[in-house]
């Protein structure tokens, strides 16, 4: 629904929208950090294959070291004949040298101000350093084994995920005063995924439409709610909230549920027909007027005003924090854009589901002393949905999945009510977070804690580890505990005390191999979750924390804390063999869901979209692909 000030009156020309932050120097910033972090990132993956200038470092060796990448012509076009105004492609191949640090995991970071193009003789760049992400993804198409429809898709998104680099930039806090930023609004700051290269590419959204709703943006907005006929939507809430007024009345001021029930008894419609739920204006616009069309012109989804509470989207775009009443739910909402590796909408069996997978899991934690007391993990469950079917999709198997995410909601608890007096809550991305100056988020919050770097990080792993390894040794379940889905939970002194977790539904799996604890899992929980064969299913905690999260955050103690990375990976093998000396019983579990093996295989996501399923249609979310192994840095002290 436009914003009525959005709309010029008639005769007003157009106004265009002018980001301040796309400038020359903000531009070449973006570009320098986003090339190094795609050589990085696809070398990682095998996508490429650096060679070292010099000697072989071994892929377990740590340390810095001169590279090179051949990268050949680009492939003829079909058309030969040069275009008027258009430099010609080079005749031959050239040389990207490079300096880049490896690490745990096979991993690569690049020096920024180290890419350049060789000299002729090979030898060491001699121009300034590469800046341009575009033109390298140009030159090296075929060195990337791209197709045509799949490299002009990757070529807008890389450009826009730039434009949301620079707009980050131009708005950049130090690293102090991030960290008197509350939950909410440290999350605005956030630079996005640290893997994915295309992590802010969202497909769909015009340029105003991401300075209005990306959460870089900070936007604190009103959104405006539906009411849906009973005939579409199905509401679904966990113990307290098992309808949907029992939810309304928590939510919503007695004026609001009043003014929704006047605006449907002035259509001529029974209020007690429909349920009530907020809506993305974007998602209205875009998605839910042409799309449901005949149902709006039926009455069976009628717009409803705003309630007046304001909200912030958070780093997953589609998940909005009310600041106004902080007391209230989160609420989650379908977006039909295309980010990372998925559109971002809410699938109808999943969302339908969430209420019961927060059940029981909160179940699960509640009737574990260890999980409930020592630990006192949050888990911030989905504790309401309403869940709108489209009348046509939704019953046809073979279409694209992004046509059965259209519209609904989850609405999840609160993160401020499990806070306890001086505790603060971070997610566990914003550790990786390096302000304009150099200065990294974790290094102040080290600074301000008081504790050496080494205690903190070993109070950051008793934070995270136990209650994860907990739920995967005996209860057969993993979280996806990813840097955005992982929250810190931390004292006065900023020091890391006990984790929070989100997003069940969408990021738990359970083993393939049926456990004894699974036995009392109900038959909509069991129909929802994912699962994975137990050699697979440590797969979460190894890509989703080791290689997602520590893989970074690793180096980055090292270089601002002094903390060897080697040292880094031992204290993270002792948290797991401290959690193996505490619960010997589970030592045939330890074996089944072993972390420590030699090799891991290597899920990539950047390869996903270059080689699997680009950009194109299918029926079903896509996975991450595997590639290879790598070695385990948890293997051996």
């Amino acid at each position: 629904m436009p914003n009525p000030s959005d709309v010029p009156s008639p005769g007003e020309p157009p106004l265009l929208y002018d980001p301040p932050e796309l400038t020359r120097a903000s531009w070449s910033r973006a570009g320098g950090r986003l090339l190094a972090k795609l050589i990085g990132e696809f070398a990682y993956e095998g996508i490429v294959e650096p060679v070292p200038v010099d000697a072989l470092p071994h892929e377990t060796s740590y340390g810095s070291h001169d590279y090179a990448l051949t990268v050949p012509p680009a492939p003829a076009t079909a058309s030969a004949a040069p275009q008027p105004g258009r430099r010609p492609e080079s005749g031959g191949s050239r040389t990207l040298r490079f300096r880049a640090r490896r690490g745990a995991y096979g991993s690569w970071q690049v020096d920024p101000a180290s890419i350049g193009w060789a000299a002729t003789d090979g030898g060491a760049p001699t121009a300034r350093p590469l800046d341009d992400p575009l033109a390298f993804v140009r030159q090296a198409k075929g060195l990337l084994g791209l197709d045509g429809p799949t490299l002009g898709h990757l070529i807008r998104e890389l450009t826009v995920t730039l434009a949301a680099d620079a707009r980050l930039d131009h708005t950049a806090l130090c690293a102090a005063d991030l960290a008197d930023l509350g939950y909410a609004e440290l999350e605005g700051h956030q630079t996005g995924h640290p893997w994915l290269v295309l992590n802010k590419g969202r497909l769909g959204f015009s340029a105003a439409d991401a300075a209005r709703w990306a959460p870089e943006a900070r936007r604190r907005t009103s959104l405006p709610w539906i009411a849906v006929h009973t005939h579409l939507a199905t509401y679904r809430g966990a113990a307290g909230l098992e309808n949907a007024d029992s939810l309304y009345t928590r939510e919503l001021d007695t004026a609001t549920r009043q003014m929704f029930a006047d605006t449907l008894r002035a259509r001529g419609l029974d209020p007690a027909m429909y349920l009530y739920l907020p809506v993305h204006p974007w998602q209205w616009d875009d998605i839910v007027l042409p799309l449901f069309a005949p149902s709006v012109a039926a009455d069976q989804i009628v717009p409803l005003p705003t309630d007046g509470d304001l909200r912030l989207p958070q780093q997953s775009i589609r998940t909005f924090l009310n600041t106004s009443r902080p007391d209230r739910h989160t609420v989650k909402l379908p977006l039909s854009v295309l980010n990372t590796l998925v559109w971002r909408g809410l699938p109808t069996e999943r969302t339908l589901a969430a209420p019961a997978v927060t059940a029981w899991m909160q179940g699960l934690r509640d009737a574990d002393p260890f999980l409930r007391s020592e630990c006192a993990v949050v888990l911030l469950g989905e504790v309401a949905s309403v869940t709108v079917e489209h009348p046509l999709y939704d019953g046809l198997d073979e279409v694209p999945y992004q046509y059965k995410e259209l519209l609904g909601a989850i609405w999840r608890e609160p993160l401020s009510r499990h806070l306890a007096p001086g505790e603060r809550a971070r997610t566990l991305a914003s550790l990786l977070h390096v302000d304009p100056r150099g200065r990294a988020f974790t290094a102040e919050l080290v600074d301000r804690s008081g504790v050496a770097p080494k205690t903190w990080l070993r109070r950051l792993f008793a934070a995270l580890l136990p209650p994860l390894l907990h739920f995967l040794y005996r209860y057969g379940t993993v979280f996806s505990p990813h840097g955005e889905n992982a929250i810190v939970v931390f004292d006065d002194h900023d020091v890391p005390t006990r984790l929070a977790v989100k997003d069940f539904v969408d990021d738990v799996n359970i083993s393939a191999e049926p456990l004894p604890e699974h036995a009392a899992m109900p038959r909509d929980v069991r129909d929802v979750l994912l699962t994975e064969r137990p050699d697979f299913l440590t797969q979460f905690i190894h890509s989703g924390l080791f290689v997602g999260v520590f893989r970074y955050l690793a180096p980055l103690y090292e270089e601002q804390l002094g903390l060897p990375e080697t040292e880094f990976w031992s204290l993270l093998r002792a948290e797991i063999l401290g959690h193996h000396a505490r619960f010997p019983e589970l030592k045939e579990r330890f074996e089944m869901f072993d972390l420590l093996t030699p090799r891991i295989e290597r899920l990539c996501l950047n390869r996903n979209r270059l080689h699997l399923d680009g950009y194109r249609d299918r029926s079903h979310r896509p996975h991450a692909a595997v590639h290879g192994t790598v070695a385990n840095p948890l293997h051996q002290p």
